[in-house]
């Protein structure tokens, strides 16, 4: 992981951590630092995280930390910085906030930054275990959902690798922002995985439906009318898609066509399953004696289960 761009007392600091438990580092402008370390927030201190603000490093000028970042290259980050964050090579994400400069209706750039969320990627394998069954009897179109930062691109990444190892069918990874493929190299999702990195997703499916001939398509973050209708073309001619979004509205999400629905409930947590028609997905392993997972169980019970939502 390349975080060469930081200032020096906050790379010494993060070598006091361990690198799989690091998450976000948080950076804004004459405020302490805060990481997302073992799933919880702490101030970064010179010797690791503290809960006391007065030991915290204090970030400087987030300025000049996004221009070490792009190397002075803001050039190559034009259209990133539209969507409001870049991608550094190894797939670590920087999100901006400042001031948004907007023609049309759009965002031009990112004028004057003022916070920097650098989130850091991780191949977690095995991640995928409740998951993967799903294809025991072939490949299957599966949305993954949840709120940010619950790893549906970590989930991906683990999905897109067993797929390649274990069912050796050809796998086209639309990567846009090298989030899926980062960690690990274009080469290192598997030996049939090839990829694609655009941000025009529909445009994309088209060309490399033609180009690459793909048995399932990957793909993260949907959203929006040109997003679904990428979905929808692969779908007619008959290729399966993996997917994640952020949407929680059970009926935006129920008019996409997927056979199953996975709802990640955080780093650790169980995922809720759901069939095609939002029904919880039974438990053939009876690990609970009933047939549904606890956690949908207790869900049931206190009326916010995904059907409602």
């Amino acid at each position: 992981m390349n975080l060469s761009f930081l200032p020096e007392n906050i790379r010494r600091a993060l070598l006091n951590l361990n690198e799989n438990l690091l998450t976000e580092i948080r950076l804004r402008s004459g405020q302490p630092v805060i990481v997302e370390y073992s799933a919880a927030y702490r101030y970064l201190s010179g010797a690791g995280t503290t809960e006391r603000r007065g030991s915290a490093l204090v970030c400087g000028d987030t300025s000049d930390i996004l221009a070490s970042a792009m190397n002075g290259c803001v050039y190559c980050y034009a259209e990133e910085l539209k969507e409001g964050f870049i991608t550094l090579p190894g797939g670590v994400r920087i999100g901006i906030a400042g001031e948004y400069v907007t023609d049309g209706g759009r965002i031009k750039t990112i004028a004057r930054p003022t916070s920097l969320n650098i989130r850091i990627p991780h191949s977690v394998c095995g991640c995928s275990d409740r998951i993967f069954p799903l294809f025991a009897d072939g490949l299957k179109s599966i949305m993954l959902f949840s709120r940010p930062g619950y790893g549906k691109t970590t989930m991906l990444r683990d999905l897109t690798m067993r797929i390649s190892r274990e069912l050796k069918v050809n796998v086209l990874v639309l990567d846009v922002r090298n989030e899926i493929s980062g960690p690990c190299g274009v080469a290192g999702l598997g030996e049939t995985v090839d990829v694609v990195k655009s941000g025009e997703k529909f445009a994309s499916v088209q060309c490399a439906i033609r180009a690459m001939k793909p048995d399932v398509i990957v793909t993260d973050e949907l959203y929006g009318e040109q997003d679904v209708a990428a979905v929808k073309y692969a779908r007619d001619c008959g290729i399966d898609v993996l997917a994640s979004a952020h949407i929680q509205n059970g009926n935006l999400l129920r008019g996409l066509g997927f056979d199953y629905y996975v709802r990640l409930n955080g780093i650790g947590v169980e995922a809720d399953i759901y069939d095609k028609n939002f029904s919880p997905l039974r438990d053939n392993s009876a690990r609970d004696g009933g047939g549904l997972s606890a956690c949908v169980r207790k869900k049931e019970a206190r009326g916010d289960i995904f059907g409602t939502i």
